[in-house]
């Protein structure tokens, strides 16, 4: 039997990148997944690969900066499906690079509505449902600096450990009511965007990773994947790392 099967879950950002990897593993494994991004045209083409395969999706845009457009993305979902079993709060951005007392007003609000506010937005909707279905389980996708610095980057670093804060909260707020909250530590992965990097900044980020290479997309979902089966029903406002190694430097 699939791991997900009759499971109804969402993923945030999952046009590309982890996010998409993750909604087709949801759906390998028996989940009916809701696809959101905001990105049309991309969301809609992971829709249409889940049902090449045989599974059952639908595309539901959303900026998750925007609180009502998280609201709506979990009614549309209870809408089809009747239910949230699993919410994947994944999308994110890299904000503007800038050391700290240069970045602007503007840029470090745009990084924190979307990094820190837009995964607290999924988790209160996605929650509120979830007590109605007597239980659930929700992935944040933190980050390796979620617990490091990232010079030049002080808006990501700073709602990425936040991220952690809000997981372990939610977590413990909620344990007793059969909703687990945890979080997961990407390193660098190797995804399209990271193709723009010149050649010797992408081998310094392979260099720091002591497996020698970047992650794989697919790795990630594969650990997003457990922590939403009944196989992780003891782990509850954790966060764990994939990174190859490198926090463990």
């Amino acid at each position: 039997m699939s791991k997900l099967q009759d499971k109804v879950a969402y993923v945030t950002g999952a046009g590309s990148g982890i996010g998409k990897a993750i909604a087709m593993l949801y759906a390998q494994e028996g989940a009916k997944v809701v696809v959101s991004d905001i990105n049309e045209p991309h969301g809609n083409e992971v829709v249409e690969l889940i049902k090449k395969e045989g599974g059952d999706a639908i595309f539901v845009k959303a900026d998750t900066a925007s609180a009502e457009d998280v609201e709506r993305l979990v009614t549309r979902t209870v809408e089809q499906y009747g239910r949230l079993d699993i919410a994947c709060n994944n999308a994110g951005i890299g904000g503007t690079q800038a050391m700290g007392a240069d970045v602007s007003i503007e840029d470090w609000k745009t990084i924190i509505d979307i990094n820190l506010n837009g995964v607290f937005y999924g988790c209160k909707y996605a929650t509120q449902q979830m007590l109605k279905n007597g239980g659930g389980a929700i992935v944040n996708m933190g980050s390796i600096h979620s617990i490091t610095a990232v010079p030049a980057s002080v808006g990501y670093a700073t709602a990425k450990h936040a991220v952690l804060g809000l997981t372990r909260n939610f977590g413990v707020e909620y344990a007793s009511q059969n909703i687990r909250v945890n979080a997961i530590g990407p390193g660098y992965i190797d995804t399209p965007l990271l193709d723009l990097l010149p050649a010797e900044q992408k081998d310094a980020l392979i260099a720091k990773h002591p497996i020698g290479r970047l992650g794989k997309a697919e790795e990630v979902a594969n650990l997003a994947l457990f922590l939403s089966t009944d196989e992780a029903t003891f782990i509850n406002g954790s966060y764990y790392n994939i990174d190859g190694g490198y926090t463990a430097v």
